[in-house]
């Protein structure tokens, strides 16, 4: 039970920090929509200027976004087929873990006589809590049918973003590759 009790906290660690390099992906699509017609892309400038983030994060994301496309074998056009738009959130994540498991836990304490209190080593306990503040994004990826000018596709990318600049961009490249997986729809593959 001891042994049990002393890898709580690690295991806990574990799914905090594991957790955090996760991204929860999501699709959403026009079930009578001509996925295997499209053959052509280009980006939605109109759609694109709208999004809140840095001309430099837009253009880290529209090139992660052609990656793709070009990868599944579509090609960039003056007269698409598709149009791409992108959409961002983000918002701040507090999160507060007390490093105690109650009165006694990590204390001192005294024996109070036979039989009365707690024991040696038991007492009211001192903790500190660890506060740790992270930012959170989504990314959505609208790919609209270009003659029709409707939505047939939204693929939409959760997770925490790096402060790093070094990592930005491998995490941004992650991001949408995770929200590609999606696309085509699997029951069009």
């Amino acid at each position: 039970m001891k042994t049990l009790l002393k890898s709580l906290p690690l295991f806990a660690l574990l799914l905090i920090f594991g957790s955090c390099s996760s991204i929860r992906v999501a699709a959403d699509y026009d079930k009578d929509a001509p996925f295997k017609e499209y053959k052509t892309f280009a980006f939605f400038k109109t759609g694109i200027d709208k999004a809140e983030i840095s001309d430099l994060d837009k253009r880290r994301i529209l090139r992660a976004i052609e990656a793709e496309l070009l990868a599944k074998g579509y090609t960039k056009s003056q007269k698409p087929d598709l149009l791409v738009s992108i959409f961002t959130k983000s918002n701040q994540r507090v999160d507060v873990y007390n490093n105690a498991w109650g009165a006694g836990a990590w204390g001192w304490g005294g024996f109070w006589g036979p039989g009365w209190g707690l024991g040696p080593g038991w007492g009211w306990g001192w903790n500190q809590p660890t506060v740790s503040t992270t930012t959170q994004g989504t990314l959505f990826v609208d790919l609209i049918d270009a003659k029709k000018k409707e939505l047939i596709w939204q693929g939409m990318g959760t997770g925490h973003l790096s402060r790093d600049m070094d990592k930005k961009e491998e995490r941004i490249k992650e991001f949408v590759s995770k929200v590609f997986e999606k696309y085509p729809p699997e029951a069009l593959q």
